[in-house]
């Protein structure tokens, strides 16, 4: 085996491939209908096998679970649906003795209503310290019955919720997911200690939900469409937040990566300078679509907006909160959606397929991180989730206009054969899974190395043993019309063919991996991505 890089030991977070969980729906490991952490240490040597370097846990704390795990109500306690801390601290442990490195989800804008700080502040009444540590306010109108303004909420549906004392509470998601008052002290100092617990317990680095909403503008004035400075993103206040938060980090050599939403490039940037967060996650990449022009603007203005910090770019084409990428890219229309979460209509999954594959390998190439959401790997489509199990609070908060996120999240199929396809639940799981998911188990595409399994493992071992893929330059080289092409460094170079005929490849060049075979001239196909040596 090569040596590995040194960006790969030392500063690792650089270049890292890393494959989110989504503890629901990876593997049910006491049979109960729910993923759990025992399901994901039986599989940690698949995890081994497929080649990433670091696993993102999505929120496995004590929770309701109105909204996927995002509502915590208690931020040092594993949920029981999926275990104990004693168990976290196994998998933390044995994921380490794979090479794997462990990320945490922390959700600082909210708690859930369940949190013994909203409890206690309901309990205080009006003018209560309690109170403090929320947003709590009167009403508007004659008898306080309006909302204190009108802030659009991050769902669907009012961002106020009226308690029986008549004050009111802000929520940016949903009524159970209150916000904290970050200009409060003990906001930031309960934070703090929740980031030195999981660092303690040996966890590598944490992912920031929602990191640009923290900090609300104190007179919380109304929200005014193209009216800057907005009333609740991207405030000033949040960089004095993550330095004391990067000082916190470096203590124990941790590392950050935000979600972070914003459309300028220049106050992206500020987010990810040296003292603050490491990276950020890339959402201009993933809701690009499948066009040769737009897909090199995102890449060059991605490259651009970290090059004056130094930050390393992140690579995602999908997550939990967005379709599956076999289903959007089999979509034709070229206009991505949010609300929908997809590109036009209809599906051809084929077509899809085609595109993910090409897009694996164009992702892999680029310069900087990966994340690899559980199922991308196995080509997963998104499922349709019938009416009565939608669980979502999404789609309910909408009226039922949004399908909501759950045909991303079903749960996972590893064995064709098996009952739920080897999920490991004795009953039905949390979500249906569909009928004729047995093509996509694992144990079916791991004895085919044509299968999108057998491609993910195969350009993840290439990626991780050459030097030439990872974090550093990256140069365009010339290509046809609809033709991406680019070298990266030791004479490795990526094409992908987006447009609608055969693509002649560079001469003298080596096919080190294809997405889909080469035609019968050594042509691209369309819709196909290459990797080539000099």
């Amino acid at each position: 085996m090569a040596a590995v890089p040194s960006s790969r030991t030392d500063a690792w977070w650089r270049d890292a491939v890393i494959y989110q969980v989504y503890p629901r729906s990876f593997a049910d490991g006491d049979g109960d209908g729910t993923g759990d952490l025992a399901g994901v240490r039986a599989h940690l040597s698949y995890l081994a096998e497929l080649g990433v370097d670091a696993v993102w846990f999505t929120p496995w704390y004590l929770s309701p679970l109105v909204d996927g795990g995002y509502d915590v109500a208690d931020y040092r306690t594993i949920d029981p649906a999926f275990g104990t801390l004693e168990e976290a601290e196994k998998l933390i442990s044995e994921a380490a003795e794979f090479g794997i490195k462990v990320i945490v989800d922390i959700v600082p804008n909210h708690v859930s209503d369940q949190h013994a700080w909203f409890q206690a502040a309901l309990a205080a009444g009006p003018g209560s310290p309690e109170r403090e540590l929320f947003h709590f306010r009167p009403g508007r109108g004659e008898n306080g019955e309006l909302p204190p303004n009108e802030w659009p909420s991050q769902f669907a549906g009012g961002t106020w919720t009226r308690v029986p004392d008549g004050e009111w509470y802000l929520h940016l998601f949903a009524p159970e997911q209150p916000d904290l008052n970050w200009a409060h002290p003990a906001v930031r100092r309960e934070h703090e200690e929740v980031l030195r617990f999981w660092f303690e317990r040996g966890v590598a680095g944490v992912r920031i939900d929602s990191a640009a909403l923290l900090a609300k503008h104190p007179g919380l004035p109304d929200f005014v469409e193209g009216v800057d400075p907005h009333p609740y993103i991207d405030q000033d206040e949040l960089h004095d937040i993550y330095r004391s938060w990067r000082a916190v980090a470096d203590e124990y050599d941790g590392v950050f990566v935000g979600e972070v939403w914003l459309p300028d490039a220049e106050r992206f940037a500020r987010y990810l300078r040296p003292d603050e967060l490491h990276t950020a996650f890339n959402f201009n990449f993933l809701s690009c679509p499948w066009d040769a022009g737009r897909l090199r603007r995102t890449i060059d203005d991605t490259l651009a907006e970290h090059a004056p910090v130094g930050a390393p770019a992140t690579w995602v084409l999908c997550n939990h909160d967005v379709t599956r990428t076999v289903t959007r890219y089999g979509r034709t229309d070229t206009g991505f959606d949010f609300a929908t979460k997809a590109f036009g209509t209809p599906t051809d999954l084929d077509l899809g397929t085609r595109r993910a594959r090409a897009a694996c390998l164009l992702t892999l190439a680029l310069p900087g991180s990966v994340y690899l959401y559980q199922g991308e790997e196995l080509g997963l489509p998104e499922a349709e989730i019938p009416l009565e199990n939608i669980a979502d609070p999404m789609h309910f908060r909408s009226g039922g206009t949004d399908p909501g996120r759950d045909g991303c999240r079903v749960p996972l199929p590893w064995i064709a054969d098996a009952p739920h396809y080897g999920f490991g639940s004795r009953g039905e799981p949390w979500l249906p899974q569909p009928d004729d998911w047995a093509r996509y188990a694992v144990d079916r595409q791991a004895a085919d190395p044509r299968s999108m399994l057998g491609l993910y493992r195969t350009a993840l071992a290439l990626r991780r043993d050459g030097a030439g893929f990872g974090d550093g330059p990256m140069t365009w080289l010339p290509a046809d019309e609809g033709v991406l092409a680019f070298a990266r460094t030791d004479g490795l170079a990526c094409v992908v063919n987006l447009s609608d005929r055969p693509a002649e490849l560079p001469p003298n060049q080596q096919v080190v991996l294809t997405s889909d075979p080469l035609d019968g001239q050594g042509r691209l196909p369309v819709d196909t991505a290459v990797w080539l040596r000099t």
